[in-house]
């Protein structure tokens, strides 16, 4: 079950390759993610010393009452990778063009996890392709529904 989407990111970028990745969180942001609060606009990945990061990612307190007063809902968040993983992300990091993004938070039983892509980014003429292809299926579902 999705949690947490980031839309924008398949508009403004096409994935190459994904991962699967654990998220490192502590117990109020597990509940205000399982609560839908949260936002993955502007996150990105980087890999630093042999680990994983999301930087940028929004998790407010879920009580923002009874939180901490040192929290910090931006903070860096581990992701549990294999070293594989992080060293294909690292190699990807390292090339000209590519970026690590996060596109959702999303549950696998009792677990949370994040889905991570190697991404590229779109052009406008990318972009407007998307677009024309995205009304054409819309426009192909109205006539069937319709008949």
């Amino acid at each position: 079950m999705t949690l947490v989407e980031n839309k924008k990111a398949l508009m403004h970028y096409a994935p190459l390759e994904t991962f699967s990745a654990g998220l490192e969180l502590v117990g109020g942001e597990v509940k205000a993610l399982r609560a839908k609060q949260g936002s993955l606009l502007g996150a990105r990945v980087v890999v630093r010393g042999g680990e994983a990061f999301i930087l940028g990612m929004t998790i407010p307190p879920y009580q923002a009452a009874n939180s901490a007063k040192d929290y910090d809902p931006e903070r860096p968040r581990r992701l549990l990778l294999t070293k594989k993983e992080i060293a294909e992300l690292a190699s990807a990091e390292s090339k000209k063009g590519l970026t690590i993004v996060p596109l959702q938070v999303y549950t696998n039983k009792r677990l949370i996890k994040a889905r991570v892509a190697i991404v590229r980014g779109k052009g406008k003429e990318d972009k407007r392709e998307d677009l024309k292809k995205r009304d054409a299926a819309r426009e192909t579902q109205r006539t069937l529904k319709n008949r």
